[in-house]
């Protein structure tokens, strides 16, 4: 992580020239417009100053400083504590992303969102913000608990002092904590039966993104809603796939649905739901999704180039091709991806896919090389014992991950001599096939069963799925093979040539031209 340089407090003299009290003209302007547009609920302008206001006068005025603080902004909006909670809120997030927060100032973020989330959970808030802001929060939220999660871990260079406030602001960051206020907001938005109603049409919420047009609030029923993917996420990042697949149930991902309406929403639940069925060995689930999220951006990432997120749209794009590429390695349903997907993967990882499936010492290399650079960044929840010798352990979640995950690999290695003469066959017996494979009988059964159980898998109706290209059954010790033929598709490939045609066409007119 990149937040562990020591950093100084906000109004210390090593920031230079920085004046928590100072207010310019141009932040005077913002925060009144803001709070009036808040007041008045006018999504559209409240969009704009957020994402557009916001970015820029960070990059002409807090390129290398923290925005003023709230205090000397307050006066300025009638010092309502709701405002005042969400501008700290985007106080916290422009300090994470430009400058590295002190461990007071970790701490103090907790409070800003235990207060933001309390008066949403419990008080009356009557706004509506935009789904990308409640998305921002949510999102930010997990980002700041990993990133804390990370920063205790690495107790080596912890001073006397920062040890003293960890000890003393125990509940901060808590694992607890953050599930809490995450479930909590689910449940009190009552968005899973929202969601369960809407299929019965008696609710209007995805038709409206979410957005309350009879004057109502959409804060508590989005962020709710939010919270699903949050909860999806930090069951991920602990290594439990199975609750974090759960969490996200309520959401009907074979749909579009509030969480495309904000491509950070999209590409973070798809990311993270395709990695757990990864890690379940459900491989035909993350290709078909991988797939589908990959194409959605390979079609629109033009309209994202000047957005915030689009660095980090990009860095998962990447990601979710390697992960693609580990998922067709061990399961090689290439049918499931479409033509533009293959052919960038192709591009990016296909010399790496062909010496995956030999299953050497360099394949695991390979493995080990893509599965690190794709996966979340995992985190141990617990605290550190601050008694015994300080060692940092920040790397021991992801190590574990990485082991099983490079275990469930070995144990392929098994099959993929089987897989090879099944695809030759249409019929063998078990005789032939344990003399060619140089095992005895009772050993090849083995094998075959476990072939079997390692290209099922279970979903969450407790059917039995097959992961597998190739199939079999064993009949008066016979072997039949069942191949599923994939079904030729010609249609992209002559999309492609009549452009190709059609450019060549432009070019013989243009040269007649001339």
């Amino acid at each position: 992580m990149a937040y562990d340089r020591e950093q100084v407090i906000p109004g210390d003299s090593a920031y230079v020239g920085y004046d928590p009290n100072y207010v310019p003209d141009s932040v005077k302007s913002f925060v009144v417009h803001m709070y009036r547009h808040i007041r008045e609920k006018n999504v559209y302008e409240i969009h704009q100053m957020y994402e557009t206001s916001f970015q820029s006068i960070s990059d002409r005025f807090f390129k290398d400083a923290p925005w003023p603080s709230v205090d000397a902004v307050a006066p300025y909006v009638d010092n309502d504590h709701v405002f005042c909670l969400l501008y700290r809120e985007m106080w916290f997030r422009h300090l994470y992303a430009r400058l590295s927060p002190t461990l007071k100032q970790r701490i103090d973020s907790w409070d800003n969102y235990c207060n933001l989330f309390q008066v949403v959970l419990h008080g009356v808030v009557n706004m509506q913000l935009p789904n990308q802001w409640l998305w921002d929060m949510v999102d930010e939220f997990v980002y700041q608990f990993q990133s804390f999660c990370q920063y205790r871990a690495k107790m080596k260079s912890k001073t006397e002092q920062e040890i003293a406030l960890l000890r003393q602001y125990d509940q901060a960051w808590n694992v607890y904590g953050v599930l809490n206020y995450l479930q909590a907001l689910v449940e009190k938005s009552m968005i899973i039966q929202i969601l369960e109603q809407e299929k019965e049409g008696l609710e209007q919420f995805t038709a409206t993104d979410g957005y309350d047009y009879s004057g109502g609030s959409n804060v508590l029923k989005v962020l709710g809603y939010f919270s699903m993917i949050g909860l999806l996420r930090v069951h991920c990042l602990l290594g439990d796939y199975h609750t974090a697949l759960k969490c996200l149930l309520p959401i009907d991902i074979s749909q579009q649905g509030v969480y495309t309406s904000v491509i950070g929403s999209h590409i973070t639940t798809i990311y993270h739901y395709g990695f757990a069925n990864l890690m379940l060995r459900r491989y035909t689930d993350a290709i078909r999704e991988f797939n589908k999220i990959l194409l959605y951006i390979f079609k629109t990432k033009q309209y994202h180039q000047k957005s915030p997120q689009y660095e980090q749209i990009l860095k998962k794009n990447e990601q979710m091709y390697a992960l693609l590429a580990v998922s067709l390695s061990l399961c090689p349903q290439v049918k499931l991806v479409e033509e533009v997907v293959n052919s960038q993967l192709r591009e990016k990882y296909g010399e790496k896919m062909l010496r995956m499936q030999r299953y050497d010492d360099e394949a695991f290399a390979l493995y080990d090389e893509l599965f690190s650079y794709a996966c979340p960044k995992f985190i141990t929840p617990s605290a550190p014992s601050y008694d015994e010798p300080l060692v940092n352990y920040n790397q021991d979640a992801y190590r574990l991950q990485l082991k099983l995950f490079l275990y469930e690999v070995k144990q392929q290695q098994l099959l993929s001599g089987v897989r090879t003469f099944l695809k030759v066959y249409s019929t063998i017996s078990l005789g032939k096939l344990a003399a060619y494979m140089e095992v005895d009988e009772p050993t090849l059964r083995t094998i075959l069963m476990t072939y079997k159980h390692k290209t099922h898998a279970v979903d969450f109706d407790g059917k039995i799925t097959s992961n597998a290209d190739i199939d079999f059954y064993i009949d008066d010790d016979m072997i039949h093979v069942a191949e599923s033929k994939p079904a030729k598709r010609y249609g992209d490939y002559f999309m492609r040539q009549i452009v190709k045609l059609e450019g060549v066409m432009t070019d013989i007119d243009r040269i007649k031209l001339e």
